[in-house]
């Protein structure tokens, strides 16, 4: 492991919910190593702080690979209404400015035939985001 992701994975359990949304945003780019995935997702699903699941979300959507994306259908599949919303609008805030995210929706196209039933659910709950911010 780099240093960089081993500092991020400690963030990633700090009590300060500002180190867990640093620790979100640096791990992002990370969504395809195992150990960084597992605590994506705990960040994502973070129940101290919607901060954390917003900030998370949209730095997952901004990476925009179907490994990032995967992980935000996960979180939707496991997370109660409040938190539904909050990873809504993290996906949201990557859409806003020039760059735009439409990675997103061409990851939840693949997810859509993912062997998880969950992932395929959650990708098409993000789907119907994407297309919504789109308008």
């Amino acid at each position: 492991m780099t240093s960089g992701l081993e500092a991020a994975l400690v963030e990633a359990s700090s009590p300060a919910w500002t180190q867990r949304v640093c620790a979100g945003r640096d791990l992002a780019s990370f969504a395809d190593v195992p150990e960084a995935a597992e605590v994506l997702v705990g960040l994502l699903l973070d129940v101290e702080d919607t901060a954390v699941t917003r900030q998370t979300a949209g730095a997952l959507a901004r990476v925009g690979t179907v490994a990032a994306v995967r992980l935000i259908a996960l979180a939707v599949a496991e997370a109660d209404d409040n938190q539904v919303d909050w990873l809504q609008t993290g996906v949201h805030d990557a859409f806003v400015g020039p760059d735009g995210v439409p990675d997103v929706a061409v990851a939840c196209e693949k997810l859509a035939r993912d062997p998880e039933e969950v992932v395929r659910r959650g990708a098409a709950e993000i789907s119907a985001w994407t297309d919504d911010a789109r308008r």
